[in-house]
């Protein structure tokens, strides 16, 4: 397990468009997903700690923004062969299992991934209505000294505030702190 940071928001990039293979064997793109104010993109797996830590968090949050009109996506974009826990099948009970109301997909080439300079995961990306984007950042603060991370006691939920923010005004915060997870496992 590689930690790894987010990079810093290029605030008003626009999203990559895509198209991709959803655990509910539909091609889902850019344009199916994004809600009325927005979206959420994220890069998830199935193995991390990180995501494992925080997967109900972000279901939640996912919930959450649906009333504020932002949509969300979890992308996959680890190699599945050399991390097999990563696979379709097990994506497919992965997004059961925790009971996703948001399209889980997979990057089979990684070329969305790097598109996004994905760098970890989980991996969070804001968009507004224009699809500029306005968030990287984490979910909230983690506390250091448990392993795997879980979130530190009376932290703020900075990507739902964040992800609200956007949604009410097209603008996320200026200061925002990076995330931190496993690296994608790219292929070699």
């Amino acid at each position: 397990m590689t930690l790894e940071k987010t990079a810093i928001c290029e605030f008003d990039k626009k999203a990559e468009y895509f198209e991709l293979l959803s655990t509910e064997n539909k091609l889902i793109n850019l344009n199916d997903c994004k809600g009325e104010n927005g979206l959420l993109i994220m890069f998830i797996c199935n193995h991390c700690p990180y995501v494992i830590a925080t997967i109900n968090d972000i279901v939640r949050i996912s919930k959450e923004i649906k009333k504020y009109k932002i949509n969300s996506i979890a992308i996959m974009s680890n190699d599945p062969l050399e991390y097999p826990e990563d696979s379709f099948e097990n994506m497919i009970s992965f997004s059961k299992k925790y009971n996703f109301d948001f399209p889980y997909v997979i990057d089979k080439d990684q070329s969305i991934g790097k598109k996004y300079d994905a760098k970890c995961t989980p991996d969070f990306f804001g968009f507004n209505l224009d699809l500029e984007l306005q968030y990287r950042g984490r979910i909230y603060e983690l506390d250091n000294e448990t392993r795997p991370r879980t979130r530190l006691k009376n932290s703020k939920d900075d990507l739902m505030d964040a992800m609200i923010t956007i949604a009410k005004t097209g603008k996320g915060p200026r200061e925002q702190d990076p995330g931190v997870g496993c690296g994608i496992k790219w292929f070699k």
